[in-house]
């Protein structure tokens, strides 16, 4: 007797999980193939030009700067805040006395940046710098925060450039893993809460958190402590 063994259905295409397209494929989009994904692209990256964006230093020194902080940075010990301090002052940056900053702690453009006494930077905080960003005395910024000077207009199809400085008054403590907008200015005293996203200014001696970040009620300090 002759046994019939059915052959197996051919594979069937791999959607991306919990896609609403079902044309849509995990097949990755080269130039040897069309593009299967739908909808045409309002924006033209081709147009993108950033030429008169001002980096306030030369290409050089700017290359110079990164290779330091990639290097130098990470082998200074933790208690070694004055040469990290010294490094960024030797770049540009004001730098007030007694400032704590982490080895892992980023920043683009140090020229850009200013840091009041005795303010704490901590591990892997991002200064992007394209514009200045001014924090002040006796200021937290705790680790994974990223401030940010830079954003692109979404109504340019060549995805303009925009950029607006950051500002951080005396005393203000922004909490872990937030997100500072361009543009934002944080009054005195006021504490950011874990992971908020701030997009617009915020008020001094406030509690502020959510994301979108809102005012929740006045921070108050007990001063017999």
């Amino acid at each position: 007797m002759t046994h019939y063994t059915p052959s197996p259905d051919p594979e069937p295409p791999h959607p991306i999980a919990n896609s609403p397209n079902p044309e849509i494929n995990d097949r990755p989009i080269g130039d040897n193939q069309p593009n299967i994904l739908t909808g045409e692209s309002l924006i033209d990256l081709r147009l993108y030009n950033q030429s008169n964006f001002d980096r306030g230093r030369p290409g050089w020194l700017i290359l110079v700067w990164w290779f330091v902080q990639a290097i130098a940075f990470p082998l200074t010990p933790h208690p070694f805040n004055g040469i990290r301090s010294g490094l960024l002052r030797l770049f540009g940056a004001k730098i007030g006395s007694g400032v704590i900053i982490r080895p892992t702690a980023r920043f683009t453009y140090p020229w850009k940046i200013e840091i009041g006494d005795y303010s704490w930077i901590g591990d892997d905080v991002v200064l992007y710098s394209l514009e200045r960003i001014a924090i002040g005395k006796h200021c937290v910024i705790s680790q994974k925060s990223y401030l940010c000077t830079g954003t692109h207009d979404p109504q340019d199809p060549a995805f303009g450039l925009i950029t607006a400085s950051v500002i951080i008054n005396n005393g203000v403590w922004i909490a872990a893993d937030c997100f500072i907008g361009p543009g934002v200015a944080i009054g005195a005293n006021a504490l950011i809460g874990a992971r908020s996203s701030v997009f617009e200014n915020m008020p001094a001696s406030f509690v502020c958190m959510g994301s979108p970040c809102r005012p929740r009620h006045r921070r108050e300090i007990n001063k017999s402590l």
